[in-house]
């Protein structure tokens, strides 16, 4: 419960509107909660300052024993990790629990943000 409420804070926070999805059922450790919600964060930052979006949508959900994380926007498009925007550190960090990163983030967008977590058996 605790990674959702961390979650709901920061979807509180977004300038930006965000539709939140959970799908959780059992806690995942300790580490991942906290990859988990530097994800949602530095995405849903990037989001606020670097899409023009005006909706925001974040997934997070369990399948057996992976922690899947997606940050969604209908703005501009056009992220790199190049381009000094927080996702070569999200990367870091995702790559550091073992999990991967990808982003499909097309000129005239939108971009989509998805993270896969390892949660141990």
């Amino acid at each position: 419960a605790a990674l959702v409420l961390v979650v709901v804070a920061v979807v509180a926070r977004s300038p930006v509107p965000v539709t939140l999805d959970v799908q959780v059922a059992s806690r995942p450790p300790a580490s991942v909660e906290s990859a988990a919600y530097f994800v949602v964060a530095e995405a849903l930052t990037n989001v606020a300052r670097h899409a023009g979006a005006t909706r925001a949508w974040v997934t997070l959900a369990r399948v057996q024993d992976r922690l899947l994380v997606e940050v969604r926007d209908d703005g501009r498009g056009g992220a790199a990790e190049a381009g000094g925007t927080g996702l070569a550190g999200l990367r870091d960090r995702v790559t550091a629990q073992g999990g991967w990163m990808h982003v499909i983030s097309p000129a005239g967008g939108p971009t989509t943000l998805t993270v896969e977590l390892p949660c141990g058996s």
